[in-house]
């Protein structure tokens, strides 16, 4: 019997008995998401630390200092900004929170309607509207700018606030998102139980899907909201008074006059960093209530 007991296998050279020979190899393998949500992480952040560096210095510091050396400008830089052309700053400031906010919040009523619409009613064609909505989704803006400046143009628009928030107003992506929203969030049976309590398809959409929508549609009005924020190429088509321009376009054309005046480039790097707070800002409040409504809904279900 004894030649038939099984010995124990001794422990390697170095090793602890019972202790796991090295990482396994799982622990490995989810190592790299990590590493790589890190690196995504830094390359997004490294321009965002640069600008709120940049902005602290002095147009002598800023060409002559290293360039994660805190400079001692900031409040001077400010100054100046507010005191350029008698603070248009501000006013491009304000034009972009209006283009933004209003185009948004249109945009986001747009979407619901057409979201609810398309995922709710059975008609012919419906699949067809939602395929030409998406093939829009793919559709490169520049591509649609020229077309819209033409129309506008007949239309005599152009130059003017309208110009910039009509073309904003239908979002194609904004109408998927309802639509996918308004699929999993507003139950059939209980529209179906609407229409026998006699309510009309208004009140129905009003009172009884659009609260379940409301987390969907805070997703697509701060989508929007954003990409009207740093959007470029349609005011830059469109405009023509700086009086109306946002702040993307603003800046531009401080940045072009900076290659021969040197001293507007923080004037320049101290506006982009200002221009990035209301985004930030709108998004912490946005979070917070988009978090709250969502433990709402799961608690209410």
């Amino acid at each position: 019997m004894s030649s038939l007991a099984v010995r124990k296998a001794a422990p390697a050279a170095g090793t602890t008995p019972g202790t796991a020979q090295g990482p396994p190899l799982r622990r490995r393998i989810a190592f790299v998401p990590t590493l790589t949500l890190l690196l995504g992480a830094l390359y997004c952040l490294l321009p965002v630390a640069w600008v709120l560096i940049a902005a602290t210095k002095s147009g002598r510091e800023l060409f002559s200092t290293f360039t994660f050396l805190p400079g001692s400008g900031f409040t001077q830089n400010v100054k100046d900004l507010n005191a350029y052309r008698d603070g248009i700053y501000w006013k491009w400031m304000g034009n972009s929170a209006l283009y933004a906010g209003l185009g948004a919040l249109l945009s986001t009523a747009v979407s619901a309607l057409s979201g609810y619409a398309l995922a709710i009613y059975r008609f012919r064609g419906r699949e067809t509207v939602f395929g030409v909505l998406m093939a829009g989704v793919l559709m490169p803006p520049v591509i649609l700018a020229i077309p819209q400046y033409l129309l506008l143009a007949k239309a005599d628009l152009t130059d003017s606030y309208a110009s910039v928030l009509l073309p904003l107003v239908l979002s194609p992506y904004g109408v998927y998102l309802a639509r996918i929203y308004s699929s999993a969030a507003v139950p059939g049976d209980v529209v179906e139980a609407g229409r026998m309590d006699g309510a009309s398809e208004w009140r129905i959409f009003t009172r009884i899907a659009l609260p379940m929508m409301v987390p969907g549609l805070v997703t697509v009005f701060l989508f929007q909201f954003v990409a009207v924020w740093n959007n470029f190429l349609l005011p830059y088509i469109m405009l023509s008074d700086d009086e109306k321009f946002p702040i993307t376009l603003g800046l531009f054309t401080l940045l072009e006059q900076g290659s021969n005046t040197p001293a507007l480039y923080t004037l320049v790097i101290t506006g982009a960093l200002l221009a990035i707070i209301p985004l930030i800002a709108l998004f912490l409040v946005i979070q917070r209530f988009w978090s709250l409504d969502l433990l709402s809904g799961a608690v209410k279900s």
